[in-house]
């Protein structure tokens, strides 16, 4: 299976304690503890994702078809999603990475207890 909607993002990021659907810059957007972690971006079909610029790198390179930045996010740690051509695995796997570096640390110490 691949391809997702907003919904789906949004179901994928609720396995994660404090991730709160909210707005930024007048997007649906996914934060924890007021941070953002993704943004569904104007067109409806992509998201901005907060990912590091080096895995940012990465993903580009090896799947131009789903990854993009466009020089608006260059200097940002965000990766642009092709929504329809993700794959929810992947997008779940960045959905975490991202909340681990933005949730509260003694909410990712609990959470990585209940998963061991």
């Amino acid at each position: 299976m691949s391809g997702l909607g907003w919904a789906d993002v949004v179901a994928l990021a609720a396995a994660l304690p404090g991730v709160e659907e909210q707005s930024s810059y007048g997007t649906p957007a996914l934060k924890v503890n007021g941070k953002l972690l993704g943004r569904l971006k104007e067109d409806g079909e992509t998201l901005a994702l907060r990912v590091g610029f080096e895995e940012r790198q990465a993903l580009v390179h090896e799947r131009p078809d789903v990854y993009l930045v466009t020089p608006h996010y260059e200097n940002y740690p965000m990766v642009l999603v092709r929504l329809a051509a993700a794959d929810p695995d992947e997008v779940r796997e960045l959905l975490v990475e991202a909340w681990l570096e933005r949730a509260p640390k003694r909410v990712v110490a609990a959470w990585q207890a209940e998963q061991a």
